[in-house]
């Protein structure tokens, strides 16, 4: 398999297992210290207070575990009827009908247009149907909506790799990297694409 291919089916793969996350029901309790009184209500992490934990999480096993409450905290729309449209549209992914798939996305996002994931989601599977460009312009939606969306930024930096658009493709995963330090070959995609982009050292 060229280099190529091999670049684009990691890319259709990581884009997919994105898409399939969970939108798990609940609150997000903050984990209890020792000095904590254990009979005292635990209250929700924000958003915020996820994404600053994710950034210095001290080993790969927090930063995941950080990085899935912040995955399922971006997979509810806040509308029962965008959730099970999107999870519809998982179920036509798994069976390869990426146009009925598009369609339920498109009536998610335009139920809940201000529903980050629901635009990252819609570029996964515009993706599949190689269609980069309306890949990247839900990318690019899904980042004016969350900015933090590190999900997102790795996926377009995958996809300007796979344009040979190197500098916007370093870009990309230097913002993903800013968000979550520890996301899996992230930092191996930077350290390959530096030395083109900012020049090698003598």
């Amino acid at each position: 398999m060229s280099s190529h291919l091999s670049t684009r089916f990691c890319l259709k793969a990581a884009l997919v297992a994105a898409f399939c996350v969970c939108l798990a029901p609940g609150a997000i309790a903050e984990p209890a210290t020792p000095d904590a009184d254990k009979s005292a209500k635990k209250l929700p992490l924000s958003l915020d207070d996820l994404f600053a934990r994710l950034k210095v999480a001290s080993d790969d096993a927090e930063a995941k575990g950080v990085s899935k409450l912040i995955e399922q905290r971006l997979g509810r729309s806040g509308s029962a009827t965008a959730d099970l449209l999107t999870e519809r549209a998982r179920q036509a992914m798994s069976i390869q009908d990426l146009p009925l798939a598009v369609e339920l996305m498109d009536r998610a996002t335009t139920l809940e247009p201000g529903w980050s994931e629901g635009w990252n989601r819609r570029a996964t599977v515009f993706w599949m149907l190689s269609d980069p460009s309306a890949a990247i312009s839900d990318l690019q939606r899904t980042l004016v909506l969350e900015p933090r969306h590190y999900e997102a930024w790795a996926a377009l930096g995958r996809i300007y790799q796979t344009l040979e658009d190197k500098r916007r493709a370093l870009e990309a995963f230097r913002r993903a990297a800013a968000i979550y330090p520890r996301m899996d070959r992230l930092q191996t995609a930077i350290d390959r694409l530096a030395p083109d982009v900012d020049g090698r050292d003598l």
